[in-house]
């Protein structure tokens, strides 16, 4: 029961092993930094193609799209969706 007074919760570790630890960390937080950017793209990549399905889903019934300056509002998109690939 003594033993436990005594006992303050830390360990000794060496140099290279508090060294190792530190990269490590480093390494997790770089890595989560990372993938919370590209599940933002994603979601941006997402958001942007939904409406366009949603949109081309209209009437169904419909044999035939009317789509004015089409050529143009393609062109658009593209680059919207570069922009998002790219960051």
């Amino acid at each position: 029961m003594t033993d436990d007074i005594f006992d303050f919760g830390f360990t000794a570790v060496t140099e290279d092993e508090l060294e190792y630890s530190q990269k490590a960390v480093a390494k997790a937080v770089e890595a989560a930094n990372e993938a919370e950017t590209v599940q933002e793209r994603l979601d941006s990549l997402y958001n942007a193609v939904i409406p366009l399905l949603n949109n081309l889903k209209k009437n169904p019934e419909k044999d035939y799209i009317l789509w004015p300056n089409r050529l143009d509002k393609v062109e658009q998109f593209e680059n919207v969706i570069t922009k998002i690939y790219k960051g």
